[in-house]
């Protein structure tokens, strides 16, 4: 992963995916990497089924990291 790119993320698919629409909406264009996923294309069995992560460039991350709080905090309180 490029040094412009900081996780923000790490978890669930489902936060994940609303995570990134939230930031789509924004404007800022977040990277997700599905270490599952690519370990079950590569042959491997999968360590932790739907875990993901989230990266967004270090420039965008004052705009970022408040969306990951309010997504996380909205899952939490239901």
């Amino acid at each position: 992963m490029d040094s412009e790119y900081k996780k923000i993320y790490s978890g669930s698919f489902i936060i994940a995916q609303l995570i990134v629409e939230r930031l789509d909406a924004l404007g800022i264009s977040a990277i997700v990497k599905d270490e599952s996923e690519s370990g079950r294309l590569a042959g491997f069995g999968a360590t932790i089924a739907g875990f993901q992560d989230i990266y967004v460039n270090e420039e965008e991350l004052s705009k970022a990291i408040p969306v990951v709080n309010s997504v996380t905090s909205e899952i939490e309180a239901d």
